[in-house]
């Protein structure tokens, strides 16, 4: 399984060296850098440099092979005292860089798993702690890619038999949030990744009653992930689409709906898919601030809509290391804060003459104001349509409302 389109992680096998695609100076400058040790990737993820469930979780233990096999390579070898308490330690150092997106905490914690089960705690690191942690990492990558790919494909057959079943025609629209492509994972994407999907195989030409019209992705708000990166993976890809604010959602559905023409396009959003930071026993789902309401503006949509074939599907499409079965509901999840100035201030290059100059911070509020910035929102398992994995079958709700994410 090779990757398709851009590529967020490059982990050299032979050389054992990673770099990663700063996130944070996309759309304007494709910059790899190197990430050398545990700190390096503690630093990325924090700040945002990489970003995405799966791809967090890629780095995190990409970091952790790079960092042991650059203490085992060094020339001071009286300086090789490192334990495998020593290593556990920064191993849960590391965790703490992304409290939300479970899937840093579970491949850490697996990794934790193999140290504590095959060595003992003052054990010194060497060759063979390597080995398994690397064994364990180029396994995660390569299923974490494969895995986006069956997700796609099971994103498709349930928006296909969804069509069907609802007796639609005509080309219609999907609308995302955040970035969820092949720049927060391995390759493909997991929401992002249905799209592409679609869009591949559910064209105009396809010869299907239904086609893909168009792509709606929201700017994502505060931190602009839609607009910078979703956009940008939409434009490589040549998928068609039109960025929109957070705040338009509600009045794009309604024109569409309504067959008003919205420029120069008039498909109805049929779909909302979302991907997940984490999802609970019970369904509920931690995503990108602004999840939540999409899929209350849904609910409220398909109430008043008579016509089946006018009703909104809410999708949420992660991994299955995405699903936290030892967390009950949304409540318990942990919502990270993001720094105030996220939301007070805007930054990016000088754009002039079709030249991109110096990166510049832009003030766009009254200094030094009460600010409240968290990075997530808990979607309820109530106004959530569907959960689709790489696994089959697609999660949909028992006539009681609930889900049983742990029949697969």
């Amino acid at each position: 399984m090779t990757t398709t389109g851009l590529q967020a992680i490059k982990f050299d096998k032979e050389n054992i060296t990673l770099e990663i695609l700063d996130q944070l100076l996309l759309p304007y400058s494709t910059t790899y850098i190197p990430i050398e040790s545990i700190n390096d990737a503690f630093e990325a993820i924090k700040s945002m440099k990489v970003r995405g469930a799966p791809a967090i979780a890629i780095v995190g233990v990409f970091s952790v092979v790079v960092d042991t096999h650059r203490y085992l390579n060094s020339k001071e070898e009286s300086l090789r005292d490192k334990s495998i308490q020593d290593l556990i330690s920064s191993i849960d150092y590391l965790i703490t860089s992304r409290p939300t997106a479970v899937n840093l905490s579970n491949a850490l914690n697996d990794i934790k798993s193999i140290l504590t089960k095959s060595y003992k705690a003052q054990t010194l690191v060497n060759k063979s702690v390597l080995n398994d942690i690397y064994d364990y990492s180029v396994a995660l990558y390569e299923d974490d890619l494969s895995n986006n790919f069956k997700l796609g494909d099971n994103g498709l057959n349930y928006i296909t038999e969804t069509l069907k079943s609802q007796n639609f025609k005509g080309p219609f629209s999907i609308m995302t949030i955040c970035n969820t492509g092949s720049l927060a994972t391995s390759g493909h994407g997991t929401a992002l990744g249905i799209i592409r999907t679609v869009h591949e195989k559910l064209s105009k030409s396809c010869g299907q009653d239904f086609w893909l019209d168009h792509v709606y992705p929201l700017e994502t708000r505060p931190y602009n992930q839609g607009a910078k990166l979703t956009t940008f993976e939409l434009d490589y890809e040549k998928i068609p689409f039109t960025l929109i604010c957070d705040n338009m959602a509600s009045s794009l559905i309604s024109s569409l709906a309504k067959e008003k023409v919205v420029k120069n396009l008039s498909a109805p959003v049929k779909f909302i898919i979302v991907g997940a930071d984490r999802i609970v026993e019970n369904g509920d789902t931690a995503n990108k601030i602004g999840t939540f309401q999409l899929s209350v503006i849904a609910n409220a949509f398909n109430h008043a809509f008579q016509d089946e074939s006018k009703k909104i599907k809410f999708i949420v499409a992660a991994p299955r290391t995405t699903i936290d079965l030892k967390t009950k509901t949304g409540d318990d999840i942990i919502i990270e804060e993001r720094p105030p100035n996220e939301l007070t201030t805007l930054k990016g290059p000088i754009l002039s003459n079709n030249s991109i100059g110096d990166k510049v911070t832009v003030g766009i509020s009254t200094p030094n104001i009460s600010v409240w910035n968290p990075s997530f929102d808990v979607t309820p398992h109530n106004l959530i349509d569907s959960i689709v994995t790489e696994e089959l079958p697609v999660h949909t709700k028992n006539p009681k409302g609930e889900f049983d994410l742990s029949s697969n």
